[in-house]
């Protein structure tokens, strides 16, 4: 019999990828030497496969930019022709479609986040099983969850983007403070891109949804949206000033009209907190995650 010679198993943990490094996928500098992959964070390459899907579905990216103006357009512009002037934020009378602009706005970053942050995530995570996946890699909950938030982040500052450009061709902006404008949608997408992705964790059907559905849509039609708030009794208003989407809607409508105060600082305050509070009712960081994202019964 000949003899054969004996293999020298490698030791223990040989061959697997370092802590903090992200494997990369062959191309140029990104593989297990370093290099670009191992200096970007890792939610960030969730980031990358969302671009990736979208690049050939771009219409139904976009999509969800035109109800916000088509509202502006239709109610905006043919109800304000009969409304008229309105009281605006610093109660001097301004024009109804002005009046209206800046709620839209808040409302396109509002849907942009949480569209992603609810329907697409729960998919992801339901029937795709897309976590599972990503879970058996150098990924963590964390990752997944910063990722997934900032692309709908993006989502939303994108929407808020394309109506700041319609807001500027319309003679809707009146004054400097606008510049200001798109941060503050970006805080709107990411209070509620956070605050989805955290009720999503909680979810167990589609009907589910109706609970989501039934806050957003009162939520957007009253958050002083149409009218302003004084046309509320007291009680009422108080509801009203307790809504994320109102918080939104009075911060930019002080930005685009110039009514600048200290009251800006407590809207933004609040949505930044909103921001802050729905990672860590989302699991992350890192109680709750593993069950949330990865074991969904």
């Amino acid at each position: 019999m000949t003899s054969q010679p004996l293999r020298i198993l490698p030791p223990a943990g040989a061959g697997r990828w370092p802590p903090g490094q992200v494997r990369g996928n062959g191309r140029g500098g990104t593989g297990r030497g370093g290099g670009a992959a191992s200096a970007t964070p890792r939610g960030l390459l969730m980031v990358e496969r969302s671009i990736m899907v979208y690049r050939r579905s771009w219409p139904v990216l976009i999509s969800g930019f035109f109800e916000p103006l088509f509202y502006l357009l239709s109610i905006g512009l043919g109800l304000g022709a009969l409304v008229g002037k309105v009281p605006g934020p610093a109660g001097r009378p301004i024009g109804y479609v002005a009046f209206v602009a800046p709620a839209m706005l808040a409302s396109a970053s509002m849907n942009g986040a949480i569209f992603d942050a609810t329907f697409n995530v729960f998919f992801k995570l339901k029937y795709e099983k897309l976590y599972d996946s990503v879970l058996a890699t150098p990924m963590t909950v964390g990752n997944i969850a910063l990722g997934e938030i900032t692309w709908a982040l993006l989502r939303g500052a994108f929407y808020a983007a394309m109506f700041l450009i319609v807001m500027a061709i319309m003679g809707l902006i009146h004054s400097p403070w606008a510049v200001l404008a798109l941060p503050g949608a970006v805080l709107i997408g990411w209070a509620f891109a956070a605050t989805g992705m955290a009720a999503t964790c909680y979810l167990r059907s589609w009907q589910d949804f109706d609970y989501i559905t039934m806050v957003m849509v009162p939520m957007f039609l009253f958050s002083a949206t149409f009218y302003p708030l004084a046309v509320y009794p007291r009680a009422l208003q108080v509801v009203v000033e307790a809504a994320p989407l109102y918080q939104g809607v009075a911060l930019l409508r002080g930005l685009t009209l110039g009514a600048i105060g200290p009251g800006l600082l407590g809207h933004a305050a609040y949505l930044a907190a909103m921001g802050l509070a729905g990672p860590r009712r989302s699991g992350t960081p890192p109680q709750r995650a593993p069950a949330a994202l990865g074991h969904v019964p």
